[in-house]
Parts: C-alpha cells; structure tokens; sequence
C-alpha cells in the first residue's frame, strides 16, 4: 500500500492516492470497531454498565 500510494504521488494520479487513502481509512474504522466490540465482550464489568 506504501508503494502504490508513493507512486501515485510520484505520477500525479489523484485517484490512486485517493483510492489508498480510503482503503487505510475503512480499514483503521473497522479495527477499531472490532477491538471496541471485542473488548465489550471480554470485560464483564462495561456489559452490567451498558
């Protein structure tokens, strides 16, 4: 992904850089909704509280 972003700035191709950047920002989201949901379900203690 560092490569193709680095050669679509290189070459002035806005929509692969573009493309890059919206696949590493869904991909972060989806992390960390999944590190939310999973720490949810592991720590008893938020589930009374929630």
């Amino acid at each position: 992904m560092g490569q193709l972003m680095i050669n679509g700035v290189t070459n002035g191709d806005p929509a692969v850089v573009q493309g890059v950047v919206i696949v590493i920002a869904v991909g972060f989201v989806v992390v960390n909704l999944a590190v939310d949901i999973l720490y949810l379900l592991v720590n008893p203690r938020l589930r009374s509280a929630a």
